[in-house]
């Protein structure tokens, strides 16, 4: 069964981290959340003064981070000892579990910044599991050409090619696609799958998406795209659970999140 785009989104302009400019594409009220998926950012500007500041310290618990970088570079650092340069082409996934304190931030002064953050979700089991870290190089991320598109393997599977990033609890699909002409892309039945266009204009269905709109998929098997653009497709199996928020913090019940609140200001949330 081909997939459809049931519903489109555009992103909303805002400001995060210590005021980079970025446009939130999940995780805003037009759609607040699309299990497992929390919220996807798009930023990009060659305006130093829309990133330098970058991400500086902060806390996380209970879900998992995903920066992918398509222009300039950007430096990871966590209470855990990680660190690492994030450089065009490359991913960082980040398991926060119990919990963990990290920065992000630009290792660079003028020149395009451009990439994706998205939050992934996780279910209760592994809220508290210990963090970890996938630092992937663009070197590492094996790319498919099919007819006159490619298609780069971020996580999952396609093409009888395995993505990099492993041992995530809702099994996620994240190809990065350029499409020249038309592919066809399989996505598992019982996975919760999105689209995001950000060059160009593609078309799923016959239903069109510019640059800067996502498009909510139907229940399927494939995924049909055309046009000359270049996507983000992304999936997920859903985890069903409850959830409760607030901020960096992602749990299941409200006393869960007032326990990581008081971990924090103890000092006690590092890993």
């Amino acid at each position: 069964m081909r997939r459809e785009i049931t519903r489109k989104v555009r992103g909303v302009d805002t400001q995060d981290g210590a005021g980079v400019s970025l446009s939130r594409i999940l995780g805003q009220q037009a759609l607040p959340r699309l299990d497992p998926f929390l919220m996807l950012d798009y930023f990009g500007s060659d305006s130093p003064s829309e990133y330098l500041a970058g991400f500086p310290s902060h806390p996380h618990r209970g879900f998992q981070t995903v920066t992918y970088m398509l222009a300039g570079k950007m430096r990871h650092r966590d209470s855990v000892g990680n660190d690492g340069v994030i450089e065009p082409g490359g991913i960082q996934w980040m398991n926060a579990g119990r919990g963990i304190i990290h920065e992000e931030l630009p290792q660079q002064t003028d020149g395009l910044l451009k990439g994706f953050q998205l939050w992934v979700n996780v279910p209760a089991s592994h809220k508290m599991s210990e963090p970890d870290y996938q630092d992937i190089a663009s070197q590492d991320v094996p790319e498919v050409v099919v007819r006159n598109s490619l298609v780069r393997v971020l996580a999952g599977r396609f093409s009888n090619t395995e993505g990099p990033v492993k041992n995530i609890p809702v099994k996620p699909l994240l190809l990065d696609v350029t499409v020249n002409g038309s592919v066809s892309l399989p996505i598992a039945t019982d996975h919760t799958a999105f689209i995001y266009c950000f060059e160009g204009a593609i078309s799923v269905q016959n239903t069109a998406l510019s640059s800067g709109e996502l498009g909510v998929l139907s229940k399927g098997d494939t995924i049909d795209v055309e046009g000359a653009g270049r996507a983000l497709l992304v999936a997920g199996k859903a985890i069903g659970e409850p959830i409760a928020q607030y901020g960096p913090f992602v749990m299941n019940t409200t006393d869960e999140i007032q326990q990581a609140i008081s971990d924090y200001t103890r000092g006690e949330l590092t890993g």
